[in-house]
């Protein structure tokens, strides 16, 4: 697997280790590789700043042998990205519909139509 815009929480490579999977790379989130990738600009120039990384990268997937995942269930999965396990602590909390819709909250107390001016 290879890690793109690792934020470093952990949660990709907690994946990998869950599945069975070698981590080829991590390609960090970094500024300067989000400015040259939008620019369609080549990152991995030779002797440039990120050349070693992708030239590590091109090592490692030439020689990486090949290997089956192991499946995880649907709650496995998820448990591998709950707050307390990556070092987050976030708390999810659904939202409201006054923080869907903030400008239009309007609750009626009936679905009776009611015509303006009448």
């Amino acid at each position: 697997m290879v890690i793109n815009k690792d934020d470093g929480t952990g949660e990709a490579q907690a994946f990998a280790n869950a599945v069975g999977i070698p981590v080829l790379s991590a390609i960090p989130a970094d500024d300067d590789i989000r400015k040259k990738s939008a620019n369609y600009e080549i990152i991995g120039t030779p002797g440039g700043r990120w050349a070693p990384m992708f030239e590590q990268l091109a090592e490692q997937v030439a020689s990486a042998p090949p290997v089956r995942p192991t499946p995880l269930t649907h709650d496995n999965l998820l448990n591998l990205f709950k707050g307390d396990a990556v070092g987050r602590n976030v708390v999810l909390d659904p939202a409201t519909e006054a923080d869907m819709c903030p400008a239009s909250v309007n609750t009626k107390a009936s679905l009776e139509v009611i015509y303006e001016g009448a």
